[in-house]
C-alpha cells in the first residue's frame, strides 16, 4: 500500500512542487492540497512547503494558521498525524501553535540564500529516522525570516527534552538562538525546519542528496505503523 503524503498550497507557496516530486522520489504517494479545502484527501502525513503565503502579510505564516486546511491539519496533527513544515511551513506550525517559539527577521536584515551544513539532533522523529544523531547533512537554506527565537524557559525545555531536531553548523546564518534550524513537538510527529531538504534530493540538482531521508524516513515509518 503506498503512502500518501499531502503538500498544502498556499497563495504564495513556492516549493509545493518541489515537495511532491520529493515524496515520489522517496517511494510515497504525493497528493496536492489546497488551502481552502478541509478535506485532507484521505492523506498519511502532510508537509507544509515554503514560500511566502499570503505575502508574508503581518507576519509569516500569521495569515496562512487560519485557512481552513490548517483546522484539520492541526487536527490531525494532534491526533499524531506525522507534519513537515519547512520554511514557511515552519513559520505557519509556529503562529498554530503545534511548535513553540516565533520565526523573526534575519539578525543581519538580509535574505539569505546558501547551502548550509546542519547537524542531526534528533533522530527519534517521523521525519529523522534515516538518519543518525549526530550526522551532519548538507541542504540548500532560503529565507529572510528565519531566526528562530523563544523566550530560555521554552530552549532549556527543547534541548532537556531533546527537541531540537536540528542546529546550523559553520555559522549562524540569520541569529536563531542556540544555534536551533529545526524543532520538533513532545510526540515527534510535528518537525518544523528552516532549510530546505526538498531541494537535496536529487544529485543533478544538488548540492547533495541529504535531504530525501526526511521523506523516506516518513514513507517508512507509515508503512510499518
Amino acid at each position: 500500500m503506498t503512502t500518501r503524503i499531502g503538500v498544502v498550497t498556499f497563495p504564495g507557496s513556492l516549493d509545493d512542487s518541489d515537495a511532491r516530486r520529493a515524496i515520489g522520489l522517496a517511494g510515497g504517494d504525493p497528493v496536492a492540497l489546497w488551502h481552502r479545502d478541509k478535506d485532507l484527501r484521505q492523506v498519511d502525513a502532510v508537509v507544509l512547503p515554503g514560500g511566502f503565503s499570503y505575502g508574508d502579510y503581518l507576519r509569516c505564516g500569521a495569515i496562512a494558521r487560519f485557512s481552513p486546511v490548517m483546522a484539520t491539519v492541526i487536527e490531525q496533527a494532534k491526533a499524531g498525524m506525522p507534519v513537515l513544515g519547512i520554511c514557511n511551513g515552519f513559520q505557519v506550525l509556529c503562529e498554530s501553535h503545534l511548535l513553540p517559539g516565533a520565526l523573526t527577521r534575519n539578525d543581519h536584515l538580509h535574505f539569505v540564500c546558501r547551502d548550509q551544513r546542519l547537524r542531526v539532533e534528533s533522530a527519534d522523529t517521523a521525519w529523522t529516522s534515516d538518519y543518525e544523531r549526530g550526522q551532519e547533512i548538507t541542504v540548500p537554506l532560503k529565507n529572510g525570516e528565519g531566526g528562530y527565537v523563544a523566550d530560555e524557559r521554552t530552549l532549556d525545555e527543547l534541548e532537556a527534552e531533546g527537541r531540537v531536531a536540528f542546529r546550523y553548523l559553520g555559522g549562524n546564518p540569520n541569529g536563531s538562538r542556540r544555534d536551533i534550524a529545526g524543532i520538533t513537538n513532545e510526540a515527534g510527529n510535528v518537525v518544523g525546519l528552516m532549510p530546505h531538504p526538498e531541494h537535496a534530493v536529487e544529485a543533478l540538482t544538488g548540492p547533495t542528496t541529504d535531504g530525501l531521508g526526511f521523506f523516506t524516513s516518513a514513507v517508512k515509518k507509515l508503512v510499518t505503523s
